[in-house]
């Protein structure tokens, strides 16, 4: 199983993607994947969880999640109670103005919960009011096409993203992270993971490290994550090699090294079935621009 990588369009004139006040069953949602453009989660009504990153997240009425690009995650919504929710997906371009001579940057937001390691904040009704409002402009804008349609759609999404800096910095509530979802062990094998999926580990030596059977940590681990053990540790690798290609001078071969890859050519390979291009040519891309 390869990992999974959610493809949107980058050349597209008007980079972003809206899903306005969808329900989903858990039979609709993606298993653990992730994507290159930033997304907003709203949550109107239901239950479910979230996992992003390294932590899993109860969804609630009023929550809001941000994901930074190329961040795993997966939402299960509750069988019984789905979740309702609006999703806003765009490329970090689309956003990127001038900086009119401060240092604020509409992917603030983003960056700080990327820095926090916690992507979930639960809005008071004001706050929930506000964005709802800013949310149902944006259906609307979408849904009746007229001149400047595109304009003030990303007029509203700057909007809907100062106003998240902004409350951020105020009163939004940070959720407890230690949710109970699943077993004990598989969050203790989660965070271990994150700190060490470089490190030549696999299903032996993780089933052992939290005293299972390989064939119970498998089981149980593809029940809350959606992948097998090994297509989620070569996506956190492929991930951290795409970031390193990225912001270091390393070589090529350096970085497959150190994110744990058995050999250059196996790099090679999955970062190319990943991304569609070979890591060196990935690299001469980022400094194009």
């Amino acid at each position: 199983m390869d990992p999974i990588r959610k493809i949107f369009d980058n050349h597209d004139a008007f980079p972003m993607s809206f899903a306005h006040k969808n329900t989903k069953s858990s039979l609709s949602e993606l298993p653990d994947h992730f994507h290159d453009w930033y997304e907003i989660v709203y949550v109107y009504r239901g239950r479910g969880t979230f996992f992003i990153d390294h932590t899993f997240y109860e969804m609630k009425q009023g929550d809001l999640f941000l994901i930074p690009g190329n961040t795993i995650h997966r939402a299960t919504p509750d069988k019984e109670s789905p979740v309702t929710s609006t999703a806003i997906y765009f490329s970090p371009s689309i956003v990127q103005l001038p900086s009119l001579g401060d240092d604020f940057s509409y992917l603030q937001c983003f960056e700080q919960a990327a820095t926090l390691r916690n992507y979930k904040f639960e809005m008071r009704l004001p706050q929930s009011q506000h964005l709802e409002l800013l949310l149902d402009v944006i259906e609307n804008e979408y849904k009746h096409p007229t001149i400047g349609k595109r304009q003030s759609i990303l007029i509203h999404l700057l909007q809907l993203l100062l106003t998240i800096q902004r409350e951020m910095t105020t009163d939004i509530k940070s959720p407890k992270l230690d949710t109970l979802v699943g077993p004990i062990w598989m969050r203790e094998i989660i965070l271990y993971i994150d700190q060490h999926f470089c490190e030549d580990i696999g299903l032996q030596a993780l089933s052992k490290q939290v005293s299972v059977t390989p064939a119970h940590f498998s089981r149980v681990f593809k029940q809350f994550i959606g992948m097998n053990i090994s297509t989620y540790l070569i996506t956190k690798r492929i991930i951290r090699a795409k970031q390193l290609l990225q912001e270091s001078d390393a070589s090529v071969g350096t970085i497959a090294d150190m994110c744990g890859f058995e050999s250059l050519p196996h790099f090679h390979a999955m970062f190319k079935r990943v991304f569609g291009i070979t890591p060196a040519a990935a690299r001469k891309s980022f400094r194009s621009f």
